[in-house]
């Protein structure tokens, strides 16, 4: 694992830059997202999964090293490297991508503490119903669309683990 918790972080940064784009391309693919086959998903359905995305890399940073200040310190460089990437891309992205993901950030947070040992068995389902319900925009979600985007999230949540265990 990188010793130095910046790095970690940056260096997790760029594996989400890397592979969340192409995740959601494989999630537009399938056509679980509402809408048109083969239309252009909305733009709000983009930024509802980079938030999901963004919060597995979370989680797989928490899995892999578990949460320490080292950690903490790892969190705010991997959101400092994504936010300034996303500012890049649309001027004025960083800061209202800033504020979605805290929202989301709370919402998934409590999400994963409620029901005790019990809900752990069902958190990815639930945690996929309400990234779901935001990327359609639909209550209740698309259980199709619910499935695959907790799928998605659990198998991000261990590459982002397994990516930070195995960096040097």
């Amino acid at each position: 694992m990188i010793r130095d918790p910046l790095r970690r972080g940056q260096a997790l940064a760029e594996f989400f830059l890397d592979v969340e784009p192409r995740l959601f391309a494989d999630l537009a693919e399938s056509g679980a997202l509402p809408g048109p086959a083969g239309a252009e998903p909305p733009d709000d359905a983009r930024g509802e999964w980079a938030c999901f995305a963004l919060y597995a890399c979370v989680r797989g940073l928490v899995a892999a090293g578990g949460f320490n200040r080292e950690t903490a310190a790892a969190i705010d460089a991997l959101h400092e490297r994504v936010i300034e990437a996303w500012s890049a891309a649309k001027p004025g992205g960083g800061e209202e991508s800033r504020d979605r993901v805290a929202e989301r950030y709370r919402e998934y947070g409590g999400i994963g503490q409620a029901g005790g040992a019990a809900g752990a068995a069902s958190v990815t389902r639930r945690l996929g119903e309400a990234a779901a319900r935001h990327m359609s925009r639909s209550e209740p979600p698309p259980a199709a669309l619910a499935e695959l985007v907790g799928d998605l999230h659990e198998s991000l949540v261990e590459g982002s683990a397994e990516a930070v265990r195995q960096a040097e």
